[in-house]
């Protein structure tokens, strides 16, 4: 009886559902404007100034092939090395945005006293216009304005105190913290925001346990927020290598403060150099690129044993998934393309 019901149900002809080529027209249509944008606007130019890092050239002008000339020009000159090596102090405070963020965060996901009132003051400064805020720190370094006013009213004499934005053994520091303070806050609500997602199910049972706040901290919020936590060490890479508004607009790159970014713009707009510009985008972005590959490998050793579940039941649910597809061509077919697997059963029964 089986049998027949196999061989009747696989004699029906499938009805196939027409295809609805407007919807398909529409789809590619909205996709297709986007992605032209970003081959037009994007691609495109990055490839073409990848071709001019192998040429001297400036604006106006035929440019001269030179090959690798200034990739080596990059390595070798004093200069464009020192703006590198300022990199590793906004690296550094890169760290201490993170770590304080991450602190910050985890005390406002639990219920704090005018916790809402303190993350929009934290949150503020980071709408602040960048050009904005250049102007603002530049008046608050220079020489006797308000933090050397500051420092006065706790007692410090004006002598004793350091010139903020000349002295080249501050003055990194000092440009480094204004960074800090911009974007602390935007780091902070990311966090909140990852941790407020944390099943509070885990809090509770970990309370339970007798697990105290710092055992929580490592065990639960820590592997939860491993996603969160890796975007924002890419974005202070990112940042760190990248650093042009505050150092452009508080000193104009003076004094020892001239980022990589800040000299990239001088030789490109000012000294014309634009091939050697080009090639110095290049490096970054090689650079970026390694260092981002560099966290992950890192982060990747860091948490590769902490799992909350969620990687087995997706490995579960795409086996489950294998099978029931793997089941359903198996299953013959009726009349409305569906599957006989019930109308089997009922004549088997």
């Amino acid at each position: 009886m089986t049998t027949a019901a196999s061989g009747a149900a696989s004699a029906v002809p499938v009805n196939k559902q027409p295809v609805n080529w407007r919807r398909g027209l529409l789809i590619v249509g909205f996709c297709a404007v986007p992605v032209i944008l970003l081959v037009v606007f994007t691609y495109l130019p990055f490839f073409q100034m990848m071709g001019y890092g192998f040429y001297r050239m400036k604006y106006i002008g035929e440019p001269e092939w030179i090959g690798l000339d200034n990739y080596i020009d990059i390595f070798t000159r004093p200069d464009l090395l020192a703006t590198l090596k300022l990199s590793l102090y906004y690296m550094a405070g890169a760290i201490i945005q993170t770590i304080l963020a991450l602190y910050l965060a985890t005390v406002m996901s639990f219920r704090v006293v005018g916790g809402s009132f303190f993350k929009g003051a934290m949150f503020f400064p980071y709408l602040i216009n960048g050009i904005a805020m250049g102007f603002i720190f530049k008046f608050f370094y220079t020489r006797g304005y308000v933090l050397d006013s500051v420092l006065q009213w706790c007692g410090f004499n004006l002598d004793q105190l350091p010139y903020w934005l000349r002295d080249q053994s501050i003055n990194n520091w000092s440009l480094v913290g204004t960074s800090i303070w911009r974007y602390l806050g935007q780091t902070m609500i990311l966090f909140i925001g990852a941790i407020m997602s944390i099943d509070r199910s885990l809090f509770e049972a970990a309370e339970i346990d007798g697990a105290n706040r710092f055992q929580q901290f490592i065990h639960i919020i820590l592997p939860g927020i491993r996603t969160i936590l890796t975007l924002n060490i890419i974005l202070a890479i990112t940042g760190s290598l990248s650093a042009f508004e505050g150092p452009y607009v508080i000193t104009s790159g003076a004094n020892g403060t001239g980022t990589y970014f800040v000299q990239m713009d001088k030789i490109a707009h000012t000294d014309q150099k634009v091939g050697l510009a080009s090639a110095m985008a290049v490096v970054l972005l090689v650079i970026i690129l390694i260092c981002a590959l560099l966290q992950k490998i890192v982060l990747g050793v860091m948490f590769g044993g902490a799992d909350d579940g969620t990687k087995a039941a997706q490995k579960a649910a795409r086996k489950a998934r294998r099978r029931n597809k793997l089941a359903m061509r198996r299953a013959p077919l009726v009349g409305n393309g569906g599957r006989a697997k019930a109308m089997i059963g009922k004549a088997v029964a």
